[in-house]
């Protein structure tokens, strides 16, 4: 059954007076073009047959007007099929050729008679009459009867027709003329009943594309959505089709965006609403052409198209009204509510797409014609005095008045003033607020450096450009410009902006995942071909081999060319880099030494910032808190002004998972940073997460989204997330493959750094299995990992490894020293200060007695903390096994069934439920009965619907 959407009190009502005996024997739906009418008398359509009303459709289509009386015929023929009497066949086909014979004359007055003795024989029936504006207006006007007959025919009538409101000058009234106001005629008669279909409000819209995709829109793309489609349910499914089709829009656990270099979709030729352009023909097509440019222009727009055209004022007049009659445009009334002040698409996205169907040079052209007539207007502001005639004013709104002048600079290139069209530009980047719209300030910056002739001045505008691509994160225009830098450098870059671009052409390379042209990068072969200085094709090749995970070369490269780099701004990166490589082998110590930023005095505010930025998300790779809290105290530095995924990182480990996972969902789609010594831990911290909410398979894709190829870096953080899945799923095999996957891809590297992530796990899958020598061997990498890195979170996982892998008939003495060493974890944990890691020590230090049960209490409270439903619910177990009271009865109650249900919409069985919850599965099955009958349920399929929909609460 067809489900109208944000109409449900309409559809309801029109329902109950369809069904009511004495109720309106005509039904008219109206709205706009896409508004839902077809849909919305579908539903209803589909109600009156569940409740047993015979339902027949009658489709108008383009041409009908052209025939008189075609409509009533077709009428006629529905009605005789379900006429009275066993001799119905032999009447019916003379009825049929009366009513033909009636049509050929245009004989109204037959067809009337006709029609009526078809209503009045005709058994209960309803006639869905669809596009009624199509239909033959002598058809049209025999339609009122069915309301005035007596007695009153057991038929219902529910047309559809699509009738704009137009906003014009004059006012906001239904149109009044042409098919729409015919059928709009007999609505108000006795006996008839009218609906006008309204647009969706903003909370609709966003809820029509959540219904969509499946998942929740982010608050930018469903501003977008609503302004692109003023809420016209149409127009939001053409709109989020073409986002989605070349994978516009991603989804994030559950939430949905679409990228920041992702410009909204141009409708196809076959869509209704470019099909009601393309019908009006010339010079309908041309007037709105021009109006998709020059439209914010106001009333000035119709002189300058009348140019651009050809035409005359008049004949762009009458276009116009035509374009407004036919709901494509509508008028703008000015102030005084009367007197036309411009025009502007009904709906913004059908300018989007008119405008993009021009060709460049009509882009073009026509954008100088707007500027032209920007500058004059401020010009006559300035010296209006002497302007005679002064030119028409331009009122811009809001909106425009910050993009659109711009725009059309950039868009007219060199059809106007370069000189002037540079500075504009330059002044609409400097002014746009940061992260209001980023793209848009890339897109000015590009074409002001475009039209500069000055080497010296086009080498300065391009480096504003990549920075702005960076900011952007628009890592493809980032490599493009960043390339053309280091290719044709010029005399005014100085040492630091050419190291500068090469560090960001292999950022953004890297931040692309793009290992082949990244490897190229790394090789000496080519920076050779480059005209910029030694140092600067160092910097640039070893950020590479950095993020390739080649450290040892980056080691080399950077120690062999140390002295190439005089001064403090010059040897900041270099420096860091090879702290960073060193720390990847195990050698902390020269990054712990460049935590303190010796010289940062020397250098300027904006390259300490992004410094800074590189060791804190280096830290947090670590798990290393407190050391990240100190860096950002010394830099008088607060986390909101960091990146977002530093952001994500710190929430993350500070147990503020909600805000951890609001940081990372609009991260694919605008990324401009990554941690060097690993790609991968955004989706793999993400997964954790989800993991420890119950949502297994979402954290499952989530690391299969991103594996791909076993190519570029070492992916410990991924290898280790997806492990944990596995094992948590009880799959032991397929978790020690990817953990030795991960660990043969970190020894292809000789990476030490973050491996314990991996040889921990791996000594605990071991153990499980019974293979001990294999774990402890795992325990003696951990063991040497932590001393040789002096890592707090390398040593903790040694120490937790090391009780989990003692066998279970261990002699005294080692158990005592599997206490100690919990105890040791215990403390460690305290002073570190992660919820998660500290809530997952206690439990494991209670569970094997090195610590007192009430630990059970505190991790129990860490857990809520994280909101790690799934954790949460084994420490409820284990606090009952231990006799330690679980605080909140009804809280828990709730909360077991609702990580109960999350695993159903997970799509786990009942067994895998039963690994994920270390239940049995008879347990299983009877908690699910339980739940089924508590919220009414029947099925598992409706228990997924049901949460989906919000219908299901845990209380």
């Amino acid at each position: 059954m067809i489900r109208v959407f944000g109409r449900e009190c309409a559809s309801d009502e029109m329902h109950r007076r369809l069904s009511d005996p004495d109720g309106p024997r005509l039904v008219v739906v109206r709205g706009e073009r896409g508004v839902g009418r077809t849909a919305f008398v579908r539903a209803a359509g589909d109600r009156l047959r569940a409740q047993g009303t015979p339902v027949s459709t009658v489709e108008c289509v383009p041409g009908d007007t052209e025939r008189p009386l075609l409509l009533a015929l077709r009428l006629v023929m529905v009605l005789e099929e379900h006429r009275y009497g066993p001799e119905r066949q032999g009447v019916e086909g003379h009825t049929l050729t009366r009513a033909a014979a009636a049509v050929d004359r245009r004989d109204q007055a037959a067809m009337r008679a006709l029609l009526c003795a078809a209503l009045t024989r005709s058994t209960r029936l309803a006639v869905l009459i669809d596009d009624a504006q199509y239909a033959d207006p002598a058809s049209l006007a025999l339609l009122g009867m069915i309301a005035v007959l007596r007695p009153l025919p057991d038929v219902r009538l529910v047309v559809a027709a699509a009738q704009h409101v137009e906003r014009s000058a004059q006012g906001t009234a239904p149109g009044g003329d042409g098919p729409g106001g015919a059928v709009a005629r007999p609505a108000g008669t006795e006996g008839t009943w009218s609906v006008v279909l309204s647009r969706l409000a903003p909370e609709d819209t966003t809820a029509l594309v959540r219904r969509r995709l499946g998942a929740t829109p982010d608050a930018r793309l469903a501003r977008r959505v609503h302004e692109l489609t003023r809420g016209i349910p149409g127009a939001v499914d053409a709109l989020i089709t073409g986002w989605d089709a070349p994978g516009g829009i991603q989804v994030l656990d559950g939430h949905a965006f679409v990228g920041t270099t992702s410009p909204p979709p141009v409708l196809p030729e076959h869509n209704v609403f470019m099909t009601a352009l393309d019908a009006l023909g010339e010079p309908f097509r041309a007037v709105a052409a021009a109006l998709s440019i020059l439209g914010p222009l106001g009333r000035p727009a119709l002189e300058l198209t009348a140019l651009w055209t050809g035409l005359s004022a008049d004949s762009v007049g009458d276009a116009l009204r035509g374009l407004v009659g036919a709901g494509i445009v509508d008028e703008l009334p000015g102030p005084d509510g009367t007197a036309v002040q411009g025009w502007t698409f009904r709906l913004p996205l059908t300018a989007h797409s008119v405008r993009e169907r021009l060709r460049p040079m009509e882009r073009c052209r026509l954008s100088a014609l707007a500027v032209e007539a920007l500058w004059a207007a401020a010009d006559a502001d300035v010296t209006r005095a002497g302007v005679t005639p002064p030119p028409e004013p331009i009122l811009l709104g809001e909106a425009d008045a910050r993009t659109y002048p711009a725009d059309r600079v950039a868009d007219a290139g060199s059809l106007v003033d370069p000189e002037r069209a540079v500075a504009e530009l330059t002044a609409a980047a400097e002014r746009m607020p940061p992260g209001t719209d980023d793209q848009a300030v890339l897109r000015w910056l590009l074409a002001a450096a475009n039209l500069i002739e000055q080497p010296a001045a086009r080498v300065a505008a391009l480096q504003r450009s990549a920075t702005a691509a960076y900011v952007a994160g628009d890592n493809r225009s980032g490599r493009t410009i960043t390339a053309a830098l280091l290719r044709h450098p010029g005399a005014s870059l100085t040492a630091t902006a050419l190291q500068q671009a090469a560090c960001q052409l292999a950022a953004a390379t890297a931040n692309q995942r793009d290992w082949p042209a990244l490897a190229r990068l790394a090789t000496t072969r080519w920076w050779d071909e480059l005209p910029v200085p030694a140092p600067a094709k160092v910097c640039g090749r070893a950020l590479a081999l950095c993020r390739l995970a080649r450290w040892q070369e980056a080691v080399d490269l950077l120690t062999r060319t140390a002295g190439w780099h005089a001064g403090p701004r010059d040897r900041a990166v270099p420096k860091l880099l090879l702290a960073a490589a060193e720390l990847a082998l195990g050698r902390p110590e020269s990054f712990r030494r460049e935590l303190a930023m010796a010289e940062a005095s020397e250098l300027p505010p904006g390259m300490v910032h992004a410094l800074a930025t590189a060791m804190f998300d280096e830290l947090l790779v670590g798990h290393d808190v407190n050391a990240a809290r100190a860096l950002l105290n010394s830099r008088q530095l607060t986390v909101e002004a960091l990146p977002p995924l530093s952001r994500f990182l710190w929430h993350h480990l500070t147990g503020r998972w909600d805000q951890a996972l609001e940081s990372a969902r609009g991260l694919p789609a605008h990324q401009t940073q990554v941690p060097g010594s690993d790609s991968f831990l955004l989706p793999a911290r993400t997964a954790a997460i989800l993991l420890a909410r119950g949502r297994v398979t979402s954290a499952l894709r989530m690391v299969e989204r991103v594996s791909g190829p076993e190519e570029g870096p070492p992916r410990c953080s991924l290898h280790s997330a997806e492990a944990e899945v596995h094992m948590a799923l009880g799959d032991l095999k397929r978790a020690e493959r990817t953990l030795r996957r991960g660990l043969d891809a970190a020894r292809a590297h000789a990476q030490t750094y973050g491996t314990e992530e991996l040889w921990a796990p791996l000594a605990e899958v071991t153990a499980r299995t019974g293979r001990t020598a294999e774990a402890l061997t795992c325990l003696g990498r951990l063991e040497r990992i932590a001393a040789r890195t002096d890592s707090g979170r390398a040593r903790l996982r040694y120490l937790l490894a090391s009780a989990q892998v003692l066998p279970k008939d261990a002699p005294r003495t080692a158990h005592g020293t599997a206490c100690e060493q919990l105890r040791e974890a215990v403390d460690l944990a305290r002073s570190r200060g992660l919820p998660f890691e500290t809530a997952n020590v206690f439990v494991a230090a209670a569970a094997l007695g090195a610590g007192p049960a009430a630990l059970l209490r505190e991790a129990y409270e860490l857990f809520g903390v994280t909101g790690a439903a799934l954790w949460r619910f084994r420490t409820r177990a284990a606090m009952r096994e231990a006799r330690v009271v679980v605080p909140g009865r009804k809280q828990a109650t709730a909360e077991n069934e609702q990580l109960l249900a999350t695993l159903v919409v997970e799509g786990l069985t009942n067994r895998q439920i039963a690994i994920v919850l270390g239940l049995n599965e008879e347990v299983v099955a009877n908690r699910l009965s339980r739940l089924f009958a508590r919220t009414g349920v029947r099925s598992r399929t409706e228990l997924v619907t049901a949460v989906h929909k919000g219908a299901v609460w845990f209380v």
